[in-house]
């Protein structure tokens, strides 16, 4: 694929893959990039998944065409995107490395080796020329690896931003690039919203015209809708008007009163209700909609003193995340010793900006009359707060 006349994509797509990390479903696969720009000097951006060495060297070598790379530019040294490092120093035995230091000492827990003959060690605001092409690089460290740095080409304006703006999903595939840019910034980035945001602020004074991912689509229209999205989730704002309500229930008690709710704040107009039952969903789809919204509804049993077990993972993949900046009701269900009201606000005591509402919902086994009240009097209160 040509990206510009002087740059070329070479990576790979993983159809294969189900779990993503290990833990995220990817049901449309992954898309490992890697980039080349060809000038008098020539620099390769990145590896791909071990899987897939051999068809990514082939791509390189058609890419090249018969001309030798100068440069291996190491973004991030995460196994999907540095597992063929060490395949292609053994091909290329010329070409200079270029990483931080902190990728450097991965290296060699990797690979056993931290090239040092080949080196080349680069800090912020370090630049290569290629000839027309010239290259600045900008430390991004917890974005989400302390190694990482993003390059800035300033002949084609093109970033590559390492994980940055990734996503889910092969480069063939057909899907709005936000439910799945958003699944993977909270799953996976969502933790470090601070760094996130100073890399945004680099990139903000450069120009850009391209963005290069190392997951997912090359971004080089509307980039201000991307960047946008980015400024919103990396501050932990507000993205789409309306509520969430996360739910676990066992004899359907919980449930009946989640749903209940969710036709309360339908009737009362509210813009959107995204209903999630935490023990069938996907729970990073979960999460996704916990930040995407300013508004949730944490609707749970007591469970062994505490809350049920797919709630309280819920929540911890929560604080996990930084959390912050929301608007929680509560409704809690509990035969004798009802717990999870007492037990999610003291989860919280430590997060910023957490907002309770005067509202809660006190089930006792099932809903009845009380409880009807107690729903619509938080359902008022939700969609009446600014």
């Amino acid at each position: 694929m040509e990206i510009t006349k002087d740059i070329k994509y070479i990576g790979v797509n993983d159809r294969e893959i189900d779990l993503f990390e290990g833990q995220f479903m990817v049901e449309n696969g992954m898309a490992y990039n890697s980039y080349v720009i060809l000038d008098e000097k020539i620099a390769v951006f990145d590896t791909v998944d071990k899987n897939f060495g051999k068809e990514w060297l082939e791509n390189l070598e058609k890419a090249l065409d018969g001309k030798q790379p100068d440069y291996l530019i190491v973004s991030h040294m995460e196994p999907d995107h540095s597992a063929n490092i060490k395949n292609f120093a053994d091909i290329y035995k010329d070409t200079k490395i270029v990483a931080s230091d902190k990728a450097f000492v991965m290296m060699k827990q990797f690979f056993g080796t931290d090239f040092a003959d080949r080196r080349v060690t680069v800090k912020e605001g370090d630049t290569i020329s290629l000839g027309k092409h010239n290259l600045a690089f900008y430390t991004a460290p917890m974005v989400h690896w302390p190694e990482v740095i993003v390059t800035y080409d300033s002949f084609d304006k093109v970033l590559f931003s390492a994980d940055a703006f990734g996503k889910f999903g092969t480069l063939d595939t057909d899907e709005d690039w936000a439910c799945e840019a958003r699944r993977y910034y909270f799953g996976i980035v969502g933790k470090y919203g601070a760094q996130a945001k100073a890399l945004l602020e680099k990139a903000s004074k450069l120009d850009i015209k391209t963005i290069c991912a190392l997951h997912g689509p090359i971004l080089s229209e509307n980039l201000e809708y991307y960047l946008n999205l980015y400024k919103t989730w990396t501050s932990y704002g507000v993205e789409t008007d309306g509520v969430v309500i996360c739910y676990t229930s066992v004899y359907g008690g919980t449930k009946a009163a989640a749903e209940l709710l969710a036709k309360e704040l339908e009737k009362g107009g509210c813009p959107k209700v995204a209903v999630n039952d935490l023990a069938r969903c996907d729970m990073a789809e979960a999460v996704e909609d916990a930040f995407r919204y300013g508004k949730i509804v944490l609707a749970t049993t007591t469970y062994n003193a505490e809350i049920f077990p797919f709630m309280r993972i819920f929540v911890d993949e929560l604080l996990e995340r930084n959390f912050q900046n929301k608007f929680v009701g509560i409704i809690e269900n509990g035969t004798w010793a009802p717990m999870a009201e007492k037990y999610i606000k003291a989860k919280f005591e430590k997060s910023k900006n957490i907002t309770f509402a005067e509202n809660t919902v006190h089930i006792r086994s099932v809903i009845n009359d009380d409880n009807r009240t107690e729903i619509k009097a938080l359902a008022e209160e939700l969609l009446n707060l600014q």
